[in-house]
């Protein structure tokens, strides 16, 4: 069997091949007529329901599954009906579970580090995490950013200038480092402080040259030193200089907090370990680790620092030059996982208790395990290194670039360590930005109407902006999944709000009015607003524009201090919001039997027979067309007239151009039963295709030129049906004929047939069958024969109910 651990694009390609072959059996299924084969077969009826049951049991299971992840309520789908009444709640499920989806995704790319969960993961701890007690889960704790000597600023506008007061290991001086440019949005910001030295830092020769890793120090035997003050700084700082590899790692609380702060950093040598607490109020003393991290002669060791980068220079003024991200490192050698818990069990064989990650990283004093596990991420980090480097020197190349994966690890580590903070400046317009709605709504598949589209914008910038005044999150304020439910329902009083805003956080309980009377103010404005699709093809555009010419001159900066920007934080690709085809999928549901048949049902169409255009000389006269025409070329403003044909005429005209009933409606009316037998009792020479004539006369109507007239107009086909109908005559008049002869003739005055005797009747009950001088059996009198010919009642409807199925057609 394959083992699809070592090739994660196999797994996907198997993945994705499972369930596109899945998706387009169901469109077949979907497109067949159910009901039909149920009526023609009760087994497949049966068998339906079974499928049915068994189905909803797996999609429940589903849901309750990714529900554990939130604190979203899985519905319950009893039958097919229950999947239509809480549609809603199934759509909110799999929305959370998007959520959840596309931070795993930053997380293994490497844009995103670790992010302590908000508030709607954490049922789901209370299973799979059972060591993590509800104290390691503490989010009511003091904000500890309120006693910080400089508090941060949530609403800071303009570009985020480097903290940092001094400059150590410059090879340009600190007030050339702090230059102005403007970006390619138009934004005014500071540039690195450090770009040139990390630009043209140069790796020591350790680095490619092969040798054996050396070993760790027990883990067991071993501690951390905690630092809280500053003459612990002071007495690490020093150890820390005569170091020529060190290991760091940080742990970032970003939950009861808007812009997050740096809970804990870890620090590691080859023989030693730090955990510095960065939560005391003189954290902006940490700068001086500069002379550490700045320094080219010491290597820095970090696993997937992009935000690390991020994170130290917005609270500390930090920067790393010659930077060694074993993160680029596992996937320049293909490794199956890029995660810091797959290389400690592959190349340490220790099991780290991933599940601290999540835990609020702001308590204290802080509980031995998380202790022990903050300590384990950098304590073998410098082992691991030695080996993913002699591993990356014996697979490289280095007279090929292309080969060379050393210097693709290192490519990737300096764009990482060039990444800038940048002040989060929320966009209401176009929603750029990593705080902007944009982003949030490209991706989410969703169709909004102006109503909606605006209320949907008003809430997230209500949310963000709630969020900056109290220094909370925004996920902790409200849920991504919360904000969309809010768009499509648009409550406008407060019990439905409360409904809808599942689940509820603190905040928005205490400002649920606030939030209705924005809700109500953007529902009113998005009547007149724009579409959601012409402002997401606006943002599209905005996004492909270069900045404007005069960007500089708007902001009065001298052009001599503008320098080339360094790279920003890097953003992932975005799509378009709406796509014609699915670069997943693929072309499954453009060749899908539902688009054929709407194809064959809207082209092609054609009538069975070519109708003339309805005009008048389709009613005219033949023999008038030229005198029409003569009175036309006379005035050709008179109008054409349909001219009166009398009854005389018509009869002359050829049988072609005769009008003739195909079949009369209604019928002749119902005759006695003497005028039957007064008409079988005429002369047998009237031919029955003789039309009716008058017994008085012998001359059809009286006329015998109108009797002409008339005959003329019978052609072989009208004679063949007249003969047809004279012989069903000859044929009821042969059974009155009989009945006359059993019961008598009847009296011109209408006497009735003679009663029936019951006494001298054959014997209905007993009857059976005699045998006739033939030999051959009569057949057996049935009393019930002609009560079978009543019409049969409808038959019970069975039918495949629509169900889900129907959308996808």
């Amino acid at each position: 069997m394959m083992d699809l651990s070592d090739d994660f694009k196999s797994l996907q390609e198997i993945v994705s091949a499972a369930l596109v072959s899945a998706t387009r059996i169901s469109t077949k299924i979907s497109a067949e007529d159910l009901g039909f084969q149920r009526s023609l077969d009760p087994n497949i009826g049966n068998s339906l329901d079974t499928q049915n049951a068994r189905l909803l049991s797996l999609v429940g299971r589903l849901l309750a599954n990714a529900a554990k992840g939130s604190e979203v309520v899985a519905p319950n789908l009893r039958d097919l009906d229950a999947v239509e009444g809480n549609w809603r709640g199934v759509v909110d499920v799999i929305d959370s579970l998007l959520e959840k989806a596309d931070t795993s995704l930053d997380e293994y790319t490497g844009v995103v580090k670790r992010l302590s969960p908000g508030q709607e993961q954490t049922p789901a701890l209370k299973q799979r995490l059972p060591k993590l007690t509800n104290a390691f889960r503490t989010k009511d704790l003091p904000k500890p950013q309120v006693l910080f000597e400089n508090v941060p600023q949530n609403n800071a506008t303009g570009g985020f200038e480097p903290l940092i007061t001094s400059k150590p290991h410059a090879k340009i001086s600190f007030q050339d480092s702090i230059r102005q440019f403007i970006d390619e949005k138009g934004n005014q910001q500071y540039q690195h402080p450090y770009q040139s030295e990390i630009e043209s830092y140069k790796y020591p020769t350790s680095v490619y040259t092969r040798a054996e890793p050396i070993p760790y120090q027990p883990f067991e035997t071993t501690t951390a030193t905690f630092v809280d003050t500053p003459e612990a700084l002071a007495a690490m700082l020093a150890e820390l200089k005569t170091a020529k590899e060190i290991a760091i790692d940080l742990e970032h609380h970003d939950n009861r907090s808007y812009i997050g702060l740096v809970s804990l950093m870890q620090i590691s040598t080859r023989n030693k370990d730090w955990i510095v607490d960065t939560l005391k109020p003189w954290r902006r003393r940490l700068e001086c680790l500069n002379e550490v991290f700045a320094d080219p002669s010491i290597l820095k060791v970090l696993h997937g620092a992009f935000m690390d980068i991020i994170w130290l220079q917005r609270d500390f003024g930090l920067y790393v030059v010659g930077l060694f991200d074993t993160h680029h490192a596992a996937r320049a050698l293909g490794y199956a996982g890029g995660s810091l818990a797959f290389l400690l069990q592959k190349f340490v064989n220790f099991n780290a208790q991933k599940q601290y990650q999540i835990a609020d990283w702001r308590i204290r004093p802080l509980p031995a395990e998380m202790f022990d596990y903050a300590r384990s991420d950098t304590h073998f980090l410098l082992y691991i290194y030695d080996n993913m480097r002699n591993e990356l020197i014996e697979t490289s190349d280095f007279s090929d670039p292309e080969k060379d994966r050393i210097l693709r690890v290192f490519e990737k580590s300096q764009e990482t360590a060039l990444q800038r903070y940048e002040h989060p400046i929320y966009d209401l317009g176009l929603g750029q930005g990593p705080a902007g709605w944009y982003r949030l709504l490209s991706r989410t598949p969703v169709e909004f109407s102006k109503e909606q589209f605006s209320v949907f914008k008003a809430v997230h910038q209500w949310r963000d902006t709630v969020a900056r005044q109290e220094d909370e999150s925004t996920h902790y304020v409200m849920a991504n999944h919360t904000v969309f439910s809010i768009a499509r329902i648009m409550p406008l009083d407060k019990a439905t709000l409360l409904g809808v805003a599942q689940p509820i956080s603190p905040t928005v309980r205490l400002r649920a009015h606030e939030l209705v009377a924005t809700i109500s103010k953007a529902k009113t404005e998005g009547a007149n607003g724009p579409e959601m699709n012409s402002v997401i093809t606006l943002v599209e555009g905005a996004r492909e524009r270069a900045p404007p010419q005069d960007a500089y001159q708007s902001l009065a900066i001298d052009p001599t201090l503008i320098v080339k920007p360094a790279p920003t934080i890097a953003t992932l690709e975005t799509l378009p919001l709406r796509i014609h085809s699915s670069q997943f999928w693929g072309k499954t549901f453009t060749n899908s039997i539902w688009e054929q048949r709407c194809t064959a049902a809207t082209t092609n169409i054609c009538l069975a027979l070519p109708l003339p255009q309805l005009s008048a000389e389709v009613f005219a006269d033949p023999t008038d067309v030229t005198t029409q025409d003569e009175k036309f070329a006379v005035d050709p403003g008179a109008r054409a007239e349909h001219a009166f044909v009398g009854k005389n005429e018509r009869s002359n005209r050829k049988q072609d151009d005769e009008v003739f009933i195909v079949k009369k409606l209604g019928g002749d009316r119902k005759r006695k039963i003497g005028e039957v037998v007064e008409n079988a009792r005429q002369p047998a020479n009237v031919s029955p295709s003789s039309p009716p004539t008058n017994p008085a006369t012998r001359s059809p109507l009286g006329d015998e030129n109108a009797e002409a007239d008339e005959l003329s107009i019978w052609d072989d086909k009208g004679r063949r049906k007249a003969e047809k109908k004279a012989a069903k005559r000859l044929k009821k008049q042969k059974t009155v004929l009989n009945r006359d002869a059993v019961y008598g003739e009847q009296s011109s005055e209408g006497k009735g047939v003679e009663p029936f005797d019951y006494t001298n009747a054959p014997s209905v009950l007993h009857a059976h069958q005699n045998e006739s001088k033939g030999g051959k059996k009569e057949k057996e009198f049935n009393p019930y024969a002609k009560a079978l010919d009543a019409p049969k009642g409808l038959g019970r409807s069975q039918r495949e109910s629509a169900g889900r199925s129907k959308t996808f057609k």
